[in-house]
């Protein structure tokens, strides 16, 4: 039997520990779940993307403007295609 030793942030760590617990799965279990599904399918299980919307230019440009707002700032208008 093969060992894997991986490092992960304490946080992320616990916080999967107390899903799976839940679940009541050992992390080894998940993470051998992950694998074979990994070797059967030679894919990862689930999609990955990068979401524009967490961008650091796209939260740095949304901070801006909430500080706008909370500032009395902020100029808005109405689109178009809504009826006032």
């Amino acid at each position: 039997m093969a060992q894997v030793n991986v490092r992960i942030d304490d946080k992320v760590k616990k916080e999967a520990e107390n899903v799976l617990d839940e679940m009541g799965m050992p992390m080894t279990t998940a993470v051998t779940i992950f694998l074979k599904t990994v070797a059967r399918e030679r894919r990862i299980p689930f999609e990955i993307t990068a979401d524009s919307f967490y961008s650091e230019y796209n939260m740095r440009y949304l901070e801006q403007k909430m500080n706008a707002y909370k500032n009395g700032a902020l100029h808005t208008s109405t689109h178009e295609l809504i009826e006032e």
